[in-house]
């Protein structure tokens, strides 16, 4: 499995899972223009993996197409678009503002949306592959997290819409559902709940995957090799799914 000869697009490429899939595709061969709004962490990945960085806002058109012209200017063509980007809207509806419902959507939604339309027009030409990371919020739901758990079950929406317009053009389009990965937004959310329950942040993370048949979280280097097999030739037949790599969670209903 490997991405020898290919342009890859990476939105939220600075951290967490969208780090991990930098570092991963550039070890299969691929070549990466990494895009996130915080110039230090996107710069530190983009040396290490002998990528490009765009410090971008992908829920902007304007800025996708700057990231778009730049891979056309010297690369060529998007091969393949991963959308990492995410989080907020963790409050129940009551208590959720209409500016965090807001950025919700911007942080989830939009940058899937507008980053996909920027690239649509190169992945046609190569009959490339669309990756978005949604999460297992996606597909279900859990108290307490109205904003982001709307915002991805509009972003598998979206992805199931888009393979179905645009695979007769040779366009793959799915999107990994993970569970509970051990990232920096889930050791901040670990940290809040450890806090009321009187637990330090392992031992949160002990009880969130307690009944996870594997018994523990997620790393962000397993997400991201769910991610390269969805974006690669080995999953040439394969489009409008969602990949759930959660631990076995939502086998036995932890939630």
């Amino acid at each position: 499995m490997r991405l020898d000869g290919k342009t890859a697009m990476i939105v939220g490429a600075g951290s967490g899972i969208g780090a991990a899939t930098a570092r991963l595709f550039a070890g299969l061969g691929a070549r990466c223009l990494l895009i996130g709004p915080d110039a230090e962490p996107l710069e530190e990945i983009a040396s290490a993996t002998d990528a490009e960085a765009m410090t971008a806002d992908a829920s902007q058109p304007a800025d996708m197409a700057k990231a778009v012209a730049l891979v056309n200017r010297h690369h060529g063509a998007v091969d393949i678009l991963v959308n990492c980007a995410g989080g907020g809207g963790n409050a129940p509806l009551g208590d959720l503002s209409d500016a965090e419902w807001s950025k919700a959507l911007s942080t989830n939604l939009e940058t899937a949306r507008i980053s996909a339309a920027a690239c649509l027009p190169d992945l046609i030409r190569t009959r490339g592959s669309i990756v978005f990371v949604a999460s297992l919020a996606g597909l279900r739901a859990v108290p307490g997290a109205t904003g982001y758990i709307a915002a991805k079950h509009a972003v598998v929406g979206l992805m199931k819409a888009i393979a179905a317009d645009y695979g007769p053009s040779g366009v793959r389009v799915n999107a990994v559902c993970p569970g509970l990965v051990r990232t920096a937004m889930a050791d901040a959310v670990m940290d809040h709940f450890a806090g009321e329950n009187g637990l330090d942040r392992v031992g949160m993370y002990a009880r969130a995957t307690g009944r996870y048949p594997l018994r523990r979280p997620g790393e962000p280097d397993e997400i991201a090799r769910a991610i390269a097999f969805l974006a690669s030739d080995w999953a040439s037949f394969i489009t409008g799914e969602c990949l759930v790599a959660d631990g076995g969670g939502s086998v036995v209903d932890v939630f």
